[in-house]
Order: structure tokens, then sequence, then C-alpha cells
């Protein structure tokens, strides 16, 4: 089942990452101008991520390439009376190629993130959901967010 990234994967992970956007569609996630750079900003991410303890990536092999890949990270962030130490994880970047779906890829990386974010005493885990995952997140304990969520692009 998952098991964690290496630099081997960092170009699948850009051809998953890659099929995320095209899913999500929209002059948002595939503006126009976009062009390839941003495939090379994100190798080079990768390669820096896969080495910090605060960020974990799981994969799913499908032979060849990789079936399925989901990021968790962990911000420190203030604490407060919601948040007694300030941990708050991320789950990013979850996707499963199309040929390799409804075999339970996603949920056994989500599984996996979410004892990683319990060792690492994240107080919540944030991700965003397509109208297709959010069943499977729901069905793991996720809820709406508390906060109101804006965003500002300069």
């Amino acid at each position: 089942m998952p098991r964690t990234a290496t630099e081997h994967d960092i170009p699948e992970l850009v051809r998953l990452r890659a099929l995320l956007f095209d899913d999500l569609g929209g002059d948002f996630f595939n503006p126009a101008n976009a062009g390839d750079d941003w495939r090379d900003a994100l190798a080079r991410v990768f390669e820096r991520k896969l080495a910090e303890p605060e960020c974990r990536i799981l994969v799913v092999d499908g032979g060849p390439g990789l079936a399925a890949c989901g990021i968790g990270t962990i911000e420190q962030w203030f604490p407060g009376p919601h948040s007694r130490n300030g941990r708050i994880g991320h789950v990013i970047g979850m996707v499963t190629d199309p040929s390799h779906r409804r075999r339970g890829h996603g949920r056994a990386i989500m599984l996996g993130l979410l004892g990683w974010f319990r060792e690492r005493d994240a107080v919540r885990v944030d991700l965003t959901a397509s109208r297709e995952a959010e069943p499977l997140y729901r069905s793991l304990g996720f809820t709406g967010h508390p906060d109101p969520l804006l965003c500002w692009k300069p």
C-alpha cells in the first residue's frame, strides 16, 4: 500500500499534480498564460520538501509509475484556546491517476497521513475537498471548517 515518496518519484509526483489541476479546471487552476515553468519549480520544491521533517508525501505504486499520492504538512501557528499548541496540519495534492481510481488508494494514503499527523501532535488538519472526494474525507471524520476563508492574490 502507501509508502513514503523518494527523489526517484519526483517526475511522477509532478505528473500527478498536473492531473489534479486538470481535474480541478477553470481559470484559477489552469490559467491560459501558465506555461510549463511551474513544473520545474514544483520539482525543485518536491526535492526540498522530501527532506523536511514537517512534510510527509505518501505514494502508491501503480507499475509503471505512481497510482496515487498525497501530501501532508504541519505548520507552527500561534497557540490559543482553540489550538493548544498551534500545530496545524494540511493535506494537499491528493490525487489518484484515473486508471487507478476506486481501489482504495486515496483512503489508504489519508489513513497514513492522519496517523502521521497524530504522531506529530497536530491539533487540526485542514484540506480542500473536491466534490468527488468529499464523501471520503467526511467518512474519515472531516467536518465543515470553523474559520471563514478568504483569499488575496497580489
